[in-house]
């Protein structure tokens, strides 16, 4: 080796040593060598598709993901001794999800940089090509197909074919570069290798910017922010760390929300066991795991008081067996399993009273009490009750309006159809004309609407209809509709933009409905027009039964 081409070595790897940070070039330790990490800079929501081959028996349909990160392109090299005065660097190129086709490419293009620089370094017109000009010199845009080598495609399946099959891979693998490597053990893994790969930078792009808490309202570091993947609201380590604690303590485990109001994003159990520490994440996690277990209708627990175990319930008969002491029981009367025979206590024994001799502190009369009083709670709770659609918790409304929201999962449901509604806009389910609710509400509207204006309201005279104008703010008139109630005093009570409040009060109950003033005639009849409440919806959920 040459002094001069020795020094022009040492002075490149210095120059790309200072130009590039550690995580992007390293040097070699043993050789005048080393490897560049090239991460492509990405146009925004770009995305990728990865077709499955039918052999790999993992996907049937395609992979559709937006990432902002990609694999990197890894460019290893090895200067030799004559380089650059006369030879080029030895290198290889591999990626994980470019192709060998593609990669070949990429290879014929750094051999072409090459004889157009020959005799001069070249390293760094190679790392800057690789960075800035890959994707157009490929033509690759978004939505990017991911193509893999045929012999990935088979996902290391072990067949009576594969000798057949090695000599024909092995003919085809020579079309392309020898240099260029697909360095993919199989589809599974080229997926779960971009996802996180693309999360893991995500994060650290994160940690280095500075975010304002949309709790306590400081700027900090997003090392020291948490952010719901879903929505991308950030909110500091100590305010979010001090909400998820209180809804754990209370035994909320569905609650962990993004504190951004009707946001529906929740956080995920990795970010909260990093919040709230191994002592509070394991209450956390064992309550989760409790409430998916209440949610399933194949699961009971162990009778045994020392055991309460999960078991999952046999599908063909009653029976369940404990996985943890074996035992067998009944599902239904919770004894032992019994087989075909009727439970001990059949349906019929429990209409009847017990006997007055039978003592109160005998285990028997405890039971029949027990099993009676499970048996007319059931019966309570069917008649008066509903079930959550999401959760299957019980649930009675007493009053309000049709929008409920369950106090377990916290799930928004309509109590009329029984169906989930969106936790950002619940209300859309009332005003949308698809929803059955919706028709129920405008049929019932129409009724009101025509029953009201098929009367009239007489007013005194003129004088009464001018007092009203004059007063659009606050003023109260009263007068009889004749409205075909009898015994029904009214006050109307002008309100801005035309609409007049009807106050009712009969005999047994205080009632209070909005109306819009219509049409005033000659004879100065006024008909009224009912019209839906403007906030909340709550006239219009409350409607309908």
């Amino acid at each position: 080796m040459s002094s001069e081409d020795r020094d022009a070595q040492e002075d490149e790897l210095l120059a790309l040593a200072s130009i590039y940070p550690e995580d992007e070039f390293k040097r070699s330790e043993t050789s005048q060598g080393g490897d560049f990490q090239v991460c492509l800079d990405l146009p925004p929501n770009f995305e990728i598709l990865l077709k499955s081959n039918a052999a790999t028996n993992i996907l049937n349909e395609r992979l559709h993901s937006t990432v902002s990160f990609l694999l990197p392109i890894v460019l290893n090299f090895e200067l030799p001794s004559d380089y650059p005065s006369a030879s080029p660097p030895n290198f290889t190129l591999s990626c994980k999800w470019l192709s060998p086709k593609q990669l070949a490419r990429l290879c014929q293009h750094l051999d072409d940089l090459w004889v157009e620089n020959a005799g001069c370094v070249v390293l760094f017109a190679w790392t800057q090509f690789l960075k800035e000009e890959t994707l157009e010199h490929l033509c690759i845009t978004s939505p990017h197909e991911i193509e893999l080598c045929p012999n990935v495609c088979q996902d290391r399946i072990e067949s009576s074919d594969t000798a057949e099959c090695s000599s024909a891979a092995c003919s085809r693998e020579e079309i392309f570069d020898r240099r260029a490597i697909q360095d993919v053990e199989s589809v599974s893994a080229l997926i779960k290798c971009i996802l996180d790969f693309n999360e893991a930078q995500q994060k650290k792009c994160f940690d280095s910017k500075s975010y304002m808490c949309n709790i306590c309202f400081l700027e900090k570091l997003g090392s020291e922010c948490m952010y719901f993947k879903v929505c991308h609201h950030v909110y500091c380590n100590i305010c979010i760390k001090d909400y998820f604690v209180i809804q754990i303590k209370d035994g909320q485990v569905h609650s962990l929300n993004c504190p951004e109001p009707k946001c529906p994003s929740t956080a995920i159990p990795a970010q909260v066991k990093e919040l709230v520490g191994e002592e509070l994440f394991g209450r956390y996690d064992r309550l989760l795991l409790q409430s998916s277990l209440d949610l399933m209708p194949d699961v009971v627990y162990c009778p045994r008081p020392s055991c309460r175990t999960p078991v999952m319930q046999e599908t063909s008969c009653n029976m369940g067996i404990c996985p943890s002491c074996h035992y067998a029981f009944c599902t239904l009367c919770q004894m032992t399993y019994h087989g075909i025979s009727k439970c001990n206590l059949p349906e019929e024994n429990l209409d009847t009273e017990l006997s007055e001799d039978l003592p109160e502190d005998d285990t028997d009369y405890h039971y029949y009490n027990y099993v009676k009083g499970e048996k007319e709670t059931k019966e309570w709770l069917k008649k008066n009750t509903k079930n959550c659609p999401y959760c299957g918790v019980c649930i009675q409304k007493i009053s309000g309006c049709n929008k409920m929201q369950c106090w377990k999962c916290q799930e928004y449901f309509c109590w009329l159809c029984m169906s989930i509604l969106n936790k950002a806009f619940p209300s859309h389910h009332f005003v949308s004309p698809m929803s059955d609710c919706y028709k129920r509400y405008v049929q019932l509207f129409i009724q009101k609407s025509t029953n009201l204006t098929t009367h009239c309201c007489r007013l005194q005279s003129l004088r009464h209809l001018s007092q009203l104008k004059s007063h659009p703010s606050m003023y109260i008139q009263k007068c009889v509709l004749q409205c075909g109630i009898p015994r029904f005093m009214e006050f109307l009570q002008c309100l801005p933009g035309g609409i007049l409040r009807c106050l009712m009060w009969p005999c047994n109950q205080k009632a209070q409905t909005t109306f819009k003033a219509g049409s005033a005639t000659l004879t100065l009849q006024i008909f009224w027009n009912l019209i839906p409440h403007e906030t909340e919806c709550c006239w219009r959920h409350s409607c309908i039964s």
